[in-house]
């Protein structure tokens, strides 16, 4: 198998198999993130990744799901990507879910008529980054599109029925601005219908545009009493059914997972929890991330 520079997945995709198709980042300027600045962006050669496809189907007796990587897959044309799709099933007639992260512009790249093209082939599931539904925190973190494009090409997914699960990060705003930030998610994810929210934790990493921001008080990162407040507001307000909360991350300080609104009541109660067990100096200090 293939695998050129860092590899991430979600960590929900631990059992899926990775089949490389790009390598790096397509758009790799978001002010926050290092996990391509080193890497050049590049296509992978369709005979490479059905050499790949191969030998993985020679290692494992039965697939489910594939997460195609790296960054942004799906910044593949849907003229790369079908005949990519229609080869793995060939060689993995049994797999359900053809899965990768994309970018609200990766979407926007491609019609309807291929979006439902590509879903018919197995590409029902994709990890979109939006980061945040706050305009102005958008625009500054550099994803390169707006909350109206990102309103617009997620409802397209809708209509297409390719499931997706909404990435976004809690503090993405900033000091002050956790609340606000909570009701313009919640406001989205209603409106979306995602199957998944993936919450992170913004953090500013070393050799971003953020971390000299934040070193030149340009940018003043949440507490992480913000932290927690937004993150009640936000599962207060989902209002949508049967929706997988997943925020077991690393760098989330209180990670768990649930199904909203079924757990919503449990797990609003977990963070109150938490956060009376903790320190005021914790609560009110902004602890150092190590990663995205």
């Amino acid at each position: 198998m293939t695998f050129t520079g860092p590899i991430y997945r979600p960590p929900w995709e631990a059992d899926s198999l990775l089949l490389q198709v790009t390598v790096g980042c397509a758009h790799n300027k978001c002010n926050f993130c290092t996990m391509y600045r080193d890497t050049p962006f590049s296509i992978d050669p369709f005979e490479q990744i059905e050499n790949d496809i191969i030998e993985a189907r020679k290692q494992y007796r039965k697939v489910n799901r594939i997460f195609l990587v790296n960054g942004d897959a799906f910044v593949l044309s849907a003229r790369r990507l079908k005949p990519i799709a229609e080869k793995i099933i060939e060689y993995f007639p049994e797999v359900e879910v053809i899965t990768m992260y994309s970018s609200i512009n990766n979407i926007k790249n491609k019609t309807d008529e291929e979006l439902v093209e590509l879903r018919k082939l197995r590409v029902n599931e994709l990890w979109v980054g939006v980061e945040t539904a706050h305009g102005e925190a958008l625009k500054y973190l550099n994803k390169g599109s707006t909350i109206e494009d990102t309103r617009s090409q997620l409802k397209r997914l809708n209509k297409a029925g390719m499931d997706f699960f909404y990435g976004f990060m809690y503090g993405a705003a900033g000091k002050g601005r956790g609340i606000e930030t909570a009701i313009e998610n919640a406001k989205l994810i209603n409106a979306t219908n995602p199957v998944g929210i993936a919450p992170t934790t913004l953090g500013a990493n070393e050799g971003t545009p953020l971390k000299k921001d934040v070193e030149k008080g340009i940018f003043e990162l949440a507490t992480e009493r913000e932290i927690y407040e937004e993150m009640i507001k936000t599962i207060e307000l989902i209002d949508t059914d049967d929706l997988i909360y997943y925020g077991a991350h690393a760098i989330n300080t209180i990670p768990f997972n649930c199904i909203l609104p079924r757990d919503k009541k449990i797990a609003l109660n977990s963070i109150e929890g938490r956060i009376a067990e903790l320190s005021n100096d914790f609560l009110d200090s902004v602890p150092v991330r190590h990663s995205i």
